[in-house]
C-alpha cells in the first residue's frame, strides 16, 4: 500500500459557514506534504478532521487503506501536534511523556530519554512544565507527536515559539524522521521559506478548498511567490 492518507469532499460546516469545502488530498508513503494557507483558511480543521478530532459533515477519510469511520480510533501508528496539548503543569518533560507511554499502551523499553535529548529538551528535562517557555512547550508537544516511533505525523505548526535555532533542529529531525525510517509527514506552517527547505509535495488552501498540489521538484519559482499566484489567480 503506497497511500496513507486519502480524502474525498472532505467538507466540514460549523453552522452554515463551510470552513473545509470537498477536500481532496492523497498522501503516499514517505511524502513530506507542507498544507500552506492564510490563517483561516482551514489548514487547521483538516487536521482535526483527519485525527477524528471533529466530525465530517460531508465525504470520506481513508487511513492506512481503512476508512476512518469504519476505526474504533486513531491508533498508535499516527502522532500528532494540534494545538496546545494537555500536559501536567507539575509534572516534568519525563514524567510527562511518561504518563503518555502508559496513556497509549506503549510498550516500557521505549527511550523517553533520547526522545527528550532528540527535541532539544535534555537541560529541562526535570523542570516543572508549568515552568516551561514557549519554546520548550513546543519541543515536548513535538516529542509526544513522536513518541513511538508513529509511520505518520501531523503537525499544525510545529516550529511556533522556538527561535532560529530550534526551527533547525526540528528540521532536521523531521528530515532524518523521514529519511532515515520512512515517516510520512503531514504539515503546516505559516513560514513559507522554512516549510521550503523540508516538504516534498505541497498543497495550497485557501477558504476552505484546495487551489492546487504541486511537488517540490516541479516548483519553477520560490514557493511564497507559487503560493501568492496561486491565490491570485482565482
Amino acid at each position: 500500500m503506497n497511500s496513507i492518507l486519502e480524502t474525498r469532499n472532505l467538507t466540514k460546516y460549523y453552522g452554515t459557514a463551510k470552513v473545509v469545502d470537498h477536500v481532496d488530498i492523497t498522501i503516499n508513503k514517505g511524502d513530506i506534504y507542507g498544507l500552506i494557507g492564510k490563517n483561516g483558511a482551514g489548514k487547521t480543521t483538516v487536521m482535526k478532521l483527519i485525527l477524528s478530532m471533529v466530525k465530517p459533515s460531508e465525504g470520506s477519510i481513508v487511513l492506512f487503506g481503512e476508512d476512518v469511520s469504519e476505526m474504533s480510533g486513531i491508533n498508535n501508528r499516527i502522532g500528532a501536534l494540534i494545538d496546545n496539548p494537555a500536559f501536567y503543569p507539575f509534572f516534568s518533560a519525563t514524567e510527562n511523556l511518561e504518563y503518555y507511554r502508559r496513556a497509549k499502551g506503549l510498550p516500557s523499553n521505549i527511550d523517553i530519554n533520547k526522545l527528550i535529548k532528540e527535541v532539544g529538551l535534555e537541560e529541562a528535562e526535570n523542570k516543572k512544565y508549568k515552568n516551561f517557555s514557549l519554546g520548550m512547550k513546543q519541543r515536548l508537544g513535538i516529542a509526544l507527536a513522536l513518541l513511538g516511533d508513529p509511520e505518520f505525523l501531523v503537525l499544525d505548526e510545529p516550529i511556533n515559539g522556538l527561535d532560529p535555532e530550534g526551527i533547525k533542529e526540528i528540521r532536521d529531525l523531521l528530515i532524518e524522521r523521514n529519511s532515515k525510517y520512512g515517516t510520512t509527514i503531514f504539515i503546516s506552517s505559516h513560514i513559507l521559506s522554512e516549510l521550503s527547505q523540508l516538504a516534498t509535495k505541497y498543497g495550497v488552501v485557501h477558504k476552505g478548498k484546495i487551489l492546487d498540489e504541486i511537488k517540490s521538484s516541479e516548483l519553477t519559482t520560490d514557493l511564497e511567490t507559487y503560493f501568492l499566484e496561486t491565490i491570485r489567480g482565482l
